[in-house]
């Protein structure tokens, strides 16, 4: 008897070992993937995934960010195009900096939608960006960019004449050079564009891959406002090389003032909405280098300047410049090529009216120094402002090439209407 007993306590605890040990195993199986596929209730019942998921998508906020430009992005826009928005909440944070720590400024518009840096971006700087959301429930929510801008490499830009703000002549075109070749003229074109408060038709013409002028087809109106809008920013001007401008210019045309320079009568009138004003007598380019014909504009203006007749091809048999005048006074140009009209006070008085000495120029007389405001130079160089047109006839050269400095006036609007890439 006692035997037995003996063995009925070996098997108990040989039972309570054993279920130990499946005890164990339940735990372990508890850890498996499988049993992640549930959970238990309060009450112990076994929950679907379908449960876990809503429970979860409960405690996730409804705050929708978006960061443009795209994480990532490369040739990316260095004005207008970095932005972050939310939908169902508002931004509570946005820092943005360069890759050096360096903090970019910005705003947070005041419905806390969106946020904007308040500058223009550096070229070819990468940016990072970290936004902050909260949903009406208190509920953050979080996104992060960062983004390559544009390099100057990958990027042109236009420069245009006149200056805004300014006032010019009624010949005065928009004059655009970009600084890459444009292949594009079409795209580039498209996003140019220069209107006149007097309704006046303004049509652009290419003159090769890196200038486009614009101008009516005749004369602007006096007292007009030009404006000339760049919107050129993300603009593909050439395979790989993108606009970066985005600008609105604007400037006023002042008194009509037209003056005729008769290279055979060796005068010069000028007129004022069609009426005399002054008559000066001139000397213009000797029968050896005459002055060119045609329809000029003034485009710079300077006090003194000095020409050099090597730097326009006037050498003599050594290589100098034929002339090298270093204070040249009251100087206006005409041409690219280095076609003025100005002051002239080293030719004696008898020369104006009665001959032609120059190397192209167009002289008036005037003083050293371009101090005395009696001379006929200094009162036209005073009377004259950037855009006015200066038309000289009866020389015995040719017409001005158009292209020569601001002169598109020297052809037909059709002839420049058909250089238009629109």
């Amino acid at each position: 008897m006692e035997k037995r007993v003996m063995t009925d306590s070996k098997r108990r605890r040989g039972l309570v070992a054993a279920s130990a040990l499946l005890g164990g195993v339940l735990v372990l199986t508890g850890c498996s993937a499988d049993a992640d596929k549930g959970g238990s209730s309060a009450d112990g019942s076994k929950k679907s995934q379908e449960q876990v998921d809503a429970a979860a998508a409960k405690d996730t906020s409804a705050a929708r960010i978006v960061i443009s430009p795209k994480d990532g992005a490369t040739n990316a826009s260095i004005n207008k195009d970095t932005k972050v928005t939310v939908s169902e909440g508002t931004l509570t944070e946005v820092t943005m900096t360069t890759s050096a720590g360096a903090a970019v400024k910005g705003t947070l518009a005041a419905d806390g939608k969106s946020w904007q840096p308040d500058d223009q971006l550096e070229r070819a700087t990468v940016y990072k960006i970290a936004a902050t959301a909260k949903d009406s429930q208190g509920r953050e929510a979080h996104e992060n960019s960062s983004f390559t801008t544009v390099s100057p490499e990958n990027s042109f830009i236009g420069n245009f004449t006149p200056e805004d703000g300014s006032t010019v002549g009624v010949g005065m075109p928009v004059s655009i050079n970009f600084n890459k070749v444009i292949t594009d003229k079409k795209a580039v074109q498209s996003g140019i564009t220069v209107t006149s408060s007097t309704g006046q038709e303004v049509v652009g013409h290419w003159f090769n891959q890196q200038r486009l002028d614009f101008r009516p087809e005749q004369y602007w109106q006096e007292g007009s406002k030009v404006t000339l809008k760049l919107n050129l920013d993300g603009v593909e001007g050439a395979d790989g090389v993108f606009g970066v401008q985005q600008k609105t210019v604007s400037f006023t045309i002042g008194r009509n003032q037209v003056t005729t320079v008769d290279a055979e009568t060796k005068t010069l009138t000028v007129k004022q909405d069609g009426k005399t004003v002054k008559t000066i007598p001139i000397s213009a380019g000797s029968p050896e280098n005459p002055t060119y014909n045609g329809q000029m504009v003034i485009s710079e203006k300077f006090k003194e300047t000095r020409m050099d007749g090597s730097t326009v091809g006037f050498t003599d048999d050594d290589g100098k410049g034929e002339y090298d005048i270093k204070d040249v006074p009251h100087a206006m140009r005409l041409s690219t090529s280095g076609t003025f009209i100005h002051g002239n006070y080293w030719g004696s008085d008898s020369i104006f009216g009665s001959v032609n000495t120059s190397h192209g120029c167009i002289g008036l007389n005037d003083a050293k120094g371009a101090g005395d405001p009696g001379q006929p130079g200094a009162w036209f160089f005073d009377n004259s402002i950037v855009g006015d047109v200066v038309i000289v006839q009866n020389s015995k050269d040719k017409t001005i090439a158009p292209e020569n400095g601001l002169n598109g006036w020297n052809m037909s609007w059709a002839d420049w209407k058909a250089g238009s890439a629109v």
